[in-house]
């Protein structure tokens, strides 16, 4: 194309190439971890782990961009056919008017009907509860890592450290036997 000559846009390269965005029917977009609760993985054996999208008001939104938010005492209830999110702190927006939100109030979760059922049947066996994994932004939405997990007994968290520290040393060890069979 020479200069000066007139192009209509739907002509013109696009710009960009659409890095961000993902293709139509892959799971795409990167996520912004907000809040992770740890503990729940140590306390808890995983059994199955769900994405749900979060009900939030405009103040949770923006003090959740700011990364402020805890779900250490955070756990997922089913009222209804509906899905709550209990004890998640995010703390009120520094900026925020009257019109603020409660730090702990319960937040609707969105999850498709099936998997609430499906939750809802496996948290009524005992010993089953759904706890929260993770907050994240995931293509500007707010998202909730949820999982159906299985209290552990005390020996039970003693043996999953025992197994992360000698897996630990052994790494250790490979690595020490690798640096030594390079320097000689």
């Amino acid at each position: 194309m020479s200069k000066g000559m007139y192009v209509p846009k739907e002509a013109q390269p696009k710009q960009g190439g659409g890095a961000g965005k993902a293709k139509d029917g892959e799971k795409g977009g990167k996520r912004k971890l907000v809040a992770q609760n740890k503990k729940a993985r140590h306390d808890y054996a995983i059994i199955d782990v769900y994405e749900a999208g979060l009900v939030l008001t405009g103040t949770e939104v923006k003090s959740l961009r700011q990364g402020r938010a805890s779900l250490v005492d955070g756990f997922v209830q089913i009222d209804g056919g509906e899905a709550w999110l209990h004890n998640a702190h995010i703390p009120e927006y520094a900026q925020g008017t009257w019109t603020n939100h409660s730090a702990r109030r319960k937040r609707k979760l969105l999850l498709h009907r099936e998997e609430i059922d499906k939750l809802a049947v496996k948290a009524e066996e005992t010993g089953h509860t759904v706890v929260p994994l993770a907050l994240y932004f995931k293509d500007g939405r707010a998202k909730a890592e949820i999982a159906l997990a299985r209290g552990k007994k005390e020996y039970d968290k003693r043996q999953t450290l025992r197994e992360k520290q000698d897996r630990r040393e052994s790494d250790r060890a490979i690595a020490a036997a690798k640096r030594k069979q390079r320097g000689a």
